[in-house]
């Protein structure tokens, strides 16, 4: 229907729904690091507003690296977006976050032997703040970042406990 350099809009009978253009697909990033785990705040122009996520990137975005490895996609994006190296990838597998309208998948890695090199906040403006959380202080973190508004990722479902 419809084709943008990071999107399309596709028709397959009666379902509509979107794709990423061009074989393009994400890395996700799950970290964490001496109990505390790493978590990015950006704003998201389709929310409107500021959200609350796992680091994360896109893999084979530009023309020069579409044969991206993804496991090299998550080093670079979480070292760009929090400031942190990590020294190996675990990958966790593909996982599809709402198949019922995009067809976007995304890997989950797991990142291991983190240090701190840098002080993130991403790269061309993304205006990324790091937040750094103890596990145990996250669902007050979560509930204070709604009461200010902020949007949550559901990939931060991997990190609720039950109470």
């Amino acid at each position: 229907m419809w084709e943008g350099r990071f999107i399309t809009a596709k028709k397959q009978g009666r379902w509509e729904y979107v794709s990423r253009s061009r074989g393009i697909r994400a890395a996700v990033i799950l970290a964490i690091d001496e109990g505390h785990v790493l978590l990015v705040e950006q704003y998201r122009v389709p929310l409107g507003k500021n959200c609350i996520e796992l680091p994360a990137g896109l893999v084979g975005d530009h023309d020069d690296n579409i044969d991206e490895d993804a496991s090299l996609a998550a080093i670079r994006e979480l070292e760009e977006e929090t400031g942190y190296r990590a020294g190996t990838m675990e990958n966790c597998g593909e996982f599809y976050s709402s198949p019922g309208m995009v067809s976007e998948s995304f890997s989950l890695f797991r990142a291991h032997g983190l240090s701190k090199v840098g002080e993130g906040g991403g790269v061309d403006g993304e205006n990324i703040i790091v937040h750094r959380i103890a596990v145990e202080e996250l669902d007050d973190f979560i509930d204070q970042k709604r009461a200010e508004g902020a949007a949550i990722d559901v990939r931060l479902l991997l990190l609720f406990q039950p109470k």
